[in-house]
């Protein structure tokens, strides 16, 4: 789905709701009121709030692939894709934090199937890149063999995971770019060859 600039508004209007109160905050009502028109019209933009959630997370889908191509077509080692793809996404984060809030909302994932498939989604696209860049660091003797590309994904998602959840739930308290960085550096210790 091609979002049109006034989807995109209603869209952020929507992340700044989640930001300040939650899935709960997020009424067609409240998000009506933010947009500063009825909620006739934003149904004219979508359907439903659950759409605009949907929306959400299909535009961070997608613009996380965009980035990610240009990481990966850089002609730079594997290290340096990883720790780029990492900032990048740190980066992204801490200028967009609504979208980490629609990942993380309690209850969104169960709340409707097509939500739960969009967030999978998401988490695709980033196994997708670094299953490529895990390859290329094993193939080039970059990265140790000790430790299986699949936990290496799935180790460093879960750190990045965990980072993001612990930036949300300090109410966003520090710098998620400068303290991400000293975890992916980090990580490169344990996994380089």
């Amino acid at each position: 789905m091609e979002i049109s600039p006034r989807q995109f508004e209603i869209i952020q209007s929507a992340g700044k709701l989640l930001s300040v109160g939650g899935i709960g905050n997020l009424t067609t009502k409240n998000l009506a009121n933010e947009m500063h028109f009825s909620e006739a019209a934003l149904y004219r933009h979508f359907k439903s709030k659950d759409e605009i959630i949907i929306a959400m997370l299909n535009y961070l889908a997608k613009s996380m692939g965009e980035r990610m191509d240009t990481i990966i077509e850089n002609p730079v080692s594997a290290t340096e894709k990883l720790k780029t793809l990492f900032y990048s996404q740190f980066h992204f984060f801490s200028e967009n934090n609504h979208f980490l809030v629609a990942i993380f909302s309690d209850g969104l994932w169960e709340q409707n199937e097509k939500i739960h498939q969009s967030v999978k989604n998401v988490m695709a696209v980033k196994r997708k890149y670094l299953d490529i860049i895990f390859t290329e660091g094993i193939q080039n003797k970059e990265f140790s063999k000790v430790i299986g590309k699949d936990s290496l994904i799935h180790i460093s998602m879960g750190a990045f995971r965990l980072h993001m959840l612990q930036w949300k739930m300090s109410n966003y308290a520090f710098d998620v770019e400068k303290k991400g960085k000293l975890i992916i550096n980090d990580l490169l210790k344990l996994i380089k060859k």
